[in-house]
């Protein structure tokens, strides 16, 4: 029987949100009976009948509501869109009504992580508004509690609500050594509480 996964979902357009849901696998899976599924979202065309290949040309795979369903835990990922989660990442939720109806993820751990171009540019918005259809889908909200040491010392990303980055006006500022770690210990946290109740 395969370990039970931490899904961390995101959607990436400059490449930062996805470099930070690297570092959230791998602090998921540094909790031992873990694994981590890299997932994103395409994106969305302002053309309807527009739609996306059935498979990315590169990178990990598109996320099926089963990945969703079958996922001990969850950690979301998006950059910020004035102060809001991007449409995409939206987009797909707004499909998971299946899964709330049946209750698929009630009680099931959830994180959230954002990256955004300007230092105030809605980090804590986005993380807040990634958090509230996991709250209707009844998940469990673990934050970054500050017992982190990093979230005292960050001058650029790192919340109590969740993983953050500061990418530069124009996106080319890498995660910094603290982010990178915050990032970690959100996909852990996530994963220890995703471990404690999977039976």
């Amino acid at each position: 029987m395969a370990d039970p996964y931490i899904l961390v979902l995101y959607y990436s357009r400059n490449g930062a949100t996805a470099a930070m849901a690297q570092q959230v696998a791998r602090g998921a899976e540094q909790v031992a009976g873990m694994a981590a599924m890299l997932r994103t979202v395409p994106a969305v065309s302002a053309e309807c009948e527009k739609s996306a290949d059935e498979i990315p040309a590169d990178g990990p795979l598109y996320c099926e509501l089963d990945d969703l369903r079958d996922c001990a835990g969850l950690v979301l990922g998006s950059p910020t869109r004035f102060g809001n989660m991007a449409a995409p990442l939206k987009h797909f939720l707004d499909q998971s009504s299946s899964l709330w109806l049946s209750g698929a993820l009630i009680d099931k751990p959830a994180g959230v992580f954002t990256s955004t171009s300007s230092l105030h540019g809605g980090q804590e918005t986005t993380l807040l508004s990634m958090l509230l259809p996991l709250l209707h889908h009844g998940m469990v909200v673990a934050g970054l509690p500050y017992s982190e040491a990093g979230l005292m010392r960050t001058a650029s990303g790192g919340t109590p609500y969740g993983a953050s980055h500061w990418a530069g006006p124009d996106n080319s500022r890498v995660l910094d050594d603290g982010e990178a770690a915050l990032c970690r210990a959100l996909g852990a946290r996530v994963a220890r509480l995703a471990r404690s109740t999977v039976t």
